[in-house]
């Protein structure tokens, strides 16, 4: 494959990142049945940051999607991505839809009173930080140089 057809292609990701926090998730609930669940506080407080926190990460992936839709970009990380988006909740993450469905699978296990998922959120997240964020930034890093490499510099990859 030459050089023009990978970025053309866009970054060499092979799996469906957000597939990876659904595993997780369901392996927290398949954890719960199995292993037993972890003793955690199920009050109305608790539940209520869950649902914050889940929410928070939904307003997180809307707002980055958008911005994509807005531009005309696919947020698919396999295909080509024609600019790099420098504004809304990019401002303050490289990678704001991971850090979102990170957000969303902490905060329905705490919602549900189901720390495993939780716990597995953090585990998920490394994941896709090898399978996706390391080939997305490399794309990224070929495909616009300098200026990736100042904003690389300036916003920090997760938060």
């Amino acid at each position: 494959m030459t050089d023009a057809t990978a970025a053309e292609r866009g970054a060499n990701v092979h799996f469906p990142p957000p597939l990876v926090f659904v595993g997780f998730t369901l392996l927290g609930v398949m954890l719960r049945y199995t292993v037993g669940p972890i003793p955690f506080p199920a009050t109305f407080r608790t539940r209520l940051l869950g649902v914050v926190v889940l929410l928070a990460g939904l307003t997180i992936i809307i707002s980055a999607r958008t911005l994509f839709t807005r531009t005309g970009q696919s947020p698919v990380p396999w295909k080509p991505t024609p600019e790099l988006i420098l504004r809304g909740p990019y401002r303050f993450t490289r990678n704001p839809m991971y850090v979102g469905v990170t957000c969303v699978q902490i905060g329905l296990g705490v919602a549900v009173s189901n720390p495993w998922i939780a716990l597995l959120a953090p585990l998920a997240l490394l994941t896709v930080h090898f399978i996706a964020v390391l080939p997305e930034e490399r794309y990224l890093a070929e495909k616009f140089g300098p200026s990736y490499n100042e904003y690389c510099a300036s916003v920090r990859r997760y938060l």
